[in-house]
């Protein structure tokens, strides 16, 4: 009985995580620039919401771990700051992106969110 309590909790973590299809559609990339209004630096995922075509726009990232492999740091993207997201749009008509890169607008620096997308510049 307590292995397969054990194997029951151990394996709620896997179910839990779903997969990007499921909230977002590949076949729509989009391309946005704007300033950043908020940062939420917290697992599951990072998010950060910037005013775009006159709309507020959620933008997910990954997780913390793989953004902090990645380069990036809590100040990577600061509010107020102009960014350039790309990436593919959500599902039905929310205003989310799940970002593929994202650049500081005012220093050029290209800031990855997925550890199979080449390398930041600097």
């Amino acid at each position: 009985m307590r292995i397969a309590a054990l194997i029951v909790a151990l394996g709620l973590p896997a179910f839990a995580h779903h997969s990007i299809s499921a909230d977002y559609d590949s076949t729509k990339p989009i391309t946005l620039t704007g300033k950043v209004t908020r940062l939420e630096w917290q697992n599951p995922h990072v998010f950060f919401h910037i005013e775009a075509d006159e709309r507020n726009w959620a933008i997910e990232l990954g997780s913390l771990n793989s953004l902090t492999r990645l380069g990036w740091t809590r100040n990577s993207v600061r509010i107020g700051e102009v960014v350039a997201v790309q990436g593919i749009r959500a599902t039905g008509n929310r205003l989310m992106v799940n970002a593929r890169t994202v650049t500081v607008v005012s220093t050029g620096e290209r800031l990855l969110t997925w550890e199979g997308f080449d390398k930041p510049s600097k």
